[in-house]
């Protein structure tokens, strides 16, 4: 039997609708991750000239934002089944205000380093709101629509990328005093560099206070408001055939979902991370980089449209089908960029966005089925797995300083392939059929 979305069992108890207040309030959470998760994209060329980095250099910034995925995901899984699901998700957003707000002494200081230490915390607030709020959403109505619903949520946080980029050009790369060539940055004394750099970062100062200050009362929001409840602890949900020796290990689609997941984020990042610099080369778009920041949103917003698109689709496709056919897209339109120039190499790596757009969820979605009590857990590993976007990225960086920046794309080309190779032999999985389970009085 070919996999279709409505054979999608996350292991929480049936419901008959979709709880439409609470996903409202969910997508709140959606939005502001990706909003912040994508002002990295305005950081990296904006620290690279600051402190004169390399391409490897700078994408440490994403290899300090998405390390924090490894490191945080299980014990946020503990802090969900511990506190619960709301909870959570209020303490997510209280760690990412602290993490927005160190970014003011990291201006202050002018240190690469503080940056760096800034973007983690911010990360480990996100990473526990991603483990807690996707198995929120699929929980949130029937589970033959669980990909549909993560998808028009993931719509959200595209909605944030896709914002970020004009908030951030406006504010951080608009509003810096204007850049010293390099080599007259190399002629000023080390006082003086330190006061230019200290000039130069003092312009994302203001943007990250605010965004602090949102989220510090959106935390306050979301824990005064009533959420109905999701059951998740292991005396919740007793599945006849569930075994207590039972292990994530033991569920290969879950294990090869979360590689996926690995793939995926660090192609996605590697891609956005790297446009304004691709679009500044003069073979590319030969813009500046100011210039080049504003066609940052067609990238997420080409992934907006779709995921808007997709959640409609996957209540009539064949989700996993879907996810193979945006794969081989992503793939193609790379190949073009990587060997043309001009407007066509620009606007193919724009296009990439659009593949992106069902990709986190419908994979997130397969890999949940049939899991069980296991559920907290498979979510915990899948987000783990978007480590990859600390580490691909970096490989990326350094092709890019030895084969040129255009080339590096053959890894986020080698990334798609394997996702669309995945998404066509789930279309072929067989599901095992559970339990029915009693509705919610």
């Amino acid at each position: 039997m070919a996999f279709a979305p409505a054979q999608i069992q996350t292991g929480y108890p049936a419901r008959t609708r979709t709880d439409y207040r609470a996903m409202s309030i969910a997508t709140a959470l959606f939005f502001m991750w990706g909003f912040l998760t994508c002002m990295n994209d305005i950081l990296i060329p904006h620290l690279k000239a600051i402190f004169e980095l390399s391409y490897a250099q700078a994408m440490l910034v994403q290899t300090a934002f998405f390390s924090s995925y490894f490191v945080f995901a299980l014990p946020s899984g503990k802090v969900v089944e511990w506190r619960g699901y709301k909870q959570a998700m209020a303490i997510g957003l209280s760690v990412m205000a602290l993490g927005a707000l160190l970014f003011l002494p990291a201006s202050a200081m002018a240190s690469f380093g503080v940056f760096l230490t800034a973007l983690v915390v911010l990360a480990a607030g996100i990473t526990l709101l991603q483990v807690a709020a996707n198995p929120y959403v699929t929980a949130l109505g029937p589970q033959e629509t669980a990909s549909s619903r993560l998808n028009l949520a993931q719509a959200f946080n595209s909605l944030g990328t896709t914002l970020a980029p004009f908030f951030g050009s406006a504010l951080i790369l608009a509003g810096a005093p204007a850049a010293l060539s390099s080599d007259k940055m190399h002629s000023l004394s080390a006082a003086a560099l330190q006061q230019y750099r200290m000039m130069q970062a003092g312009s994302v100062r203001l943007p990250y206070l605010g965004l602090g200050l949102a989220l510090i009362l959106l935390a306050i929001v979301f824990a005064m408001i009533k959420m109905p409840p999701v059951l998740n602890s292991t005396s919740d949900y007793r599945p006849s055939d569930f075994h207590k020796q039972d292990s994530v290990w033991h569920h290969p689609w879950l294990v090869a979902a979360a590689v996926m997941i690995f793939l995926y984020v660090g192609a996605e990042v590697t891609i956005g991370s790297l446009i304004v610099n691709y679009l500044h080369l003069p073979e590319i778009g030969n813009m500046s980089i100011a210039t080049a920041a504003n066609y940052i949103p067609y990238y997420w917003g080409g992934q907006l449209s779709g995921r808007l698109v997709g959640s409609w689709l996957m209540q009539r496709l064949n989700a996993a089908v879907l996810l193979g056919t945006v794969g081989t897209g992503a793939v193609v339109l790379l190949a073009i960029s990587i060997v043309s120039h001009g407007p066509l190499a620009m606007w193919t790596i724009l296009g990439v966005g659009l593949c992106n757009s069902i990709i986190f969820p419908t994979v997130f979605s397969l890999g949940l089925v049939n899991l069980g009590e296991l559920t907290s857990r498979g979510s915990s590993l899948i987000v783990m797995a978007i480590v990859g976007g600390a580490i691909i990225p970096l490989i990326a960086g350094s092709l890019a300083d030895h084969i040129g920046l255009q080339h590096s794309f053959l890894l986020p080309l080698a990334c798609y392939l394997a996702i669309g190779v995945y998404g066509f032999a789930a279309s072929r999985r067989v599901i095992k059929a559970e339990p029915e389970l009693p509705h919610e009085a």
